[in-house]
């Protein structure tokens, strides 16, 4: 499997990002205008560089386009498209099979949305994708899933319809159960519940779920 790390220009904690690099393995690195630094600082190699870069600025990148290896994706910044956005597709193209987006949460409300619908852009793309932070891993599904417990990202597990309605939800395994139930966009539900067996299961009749796993 090639697994894309894309490092955005979003709020990124940095002492997390160096601990979650160093126990994850990817083969293919972006990194998004001026997390082209924090790339560095990292020590992560890159393999692409995406976006306007009118927060990285001329000068560093002027310095960094003269290091080998790297392939650039120049955008002006008046564009239809996020820098994100523009990352997504170059790991598309680039033949990844799995997507893990750090700095894609916090800073500015809007971004973090609409990195969240670009998620499921990847999902129709039949791409699994990942946004990550100290707190948080959020990801979307429209099928089965199963959940272990000593694989679980924090304590907690939420679902939230993205589409307007997601039907038959059934949950095995958690603390709040649930047998065929219809919920829609608007009530709280289906936020903080617990896995309480080895494996619990998540499964539904139709829609789109935003899973989002949580730490204190």
């Amino acid at each position: 499997m090639k697994t894309c790390l894309i490092l955005t220009g979003g709020s990124l904690n940095m002492e997390f990002a160096e601990a979650y690099i160093r126990s994850h393995s990817f083969q293919y690195v972006i990194a998004v205008d001026a997390a082209l630094k924090k790339a560095h600082q990292l020590g992560l190699a890159v393999q692409a560089a995406v976006g306007d870069f009118d927060t990285l600025g001329r000068e560093d990148l002027a310095r960094y386009q003269k290091e080998n290896g790297i392939s650039w994706d120049i955008h002006k910044p008046e564009k239809d498209e996020t820098d994100t956005e523009l990352a997504v597709y170059t790991a598309l193209r680039s033949g990844c099979d799995e997507i893990v987006m750090l700095g894609a949460l916090g800073g500015r409300l809007d971004h973090t949305i609409g990195n969240i619908h670009l998620l499921y852009y990847c999902l129709e793309k039949g791409m699994p994708a990942y946004l990550v932070d100290e707190r948080n891993r959020v990801w979307l599904t429209d099928r089965r899933t199963t959940f272990y417990k000593d694989r679980q990202w924090g304590k907690y597990v939420s679902f939230l319809p993205l589409t307007f309605e997601v039907k038959g939800i059934t949950l095995t395994g958690f603390k709040y159960p649930l047998y065929k139930k219809d919920i829609q966009i608007g009530p709280s539900l289906c936020i903080s519940n617990e896995i309480t067996e080895q494996e619990a299961t998540l499964d539904f009749d139709s829609g789109v779920l935003v899973c989002v796993e949580s730490k204190d």
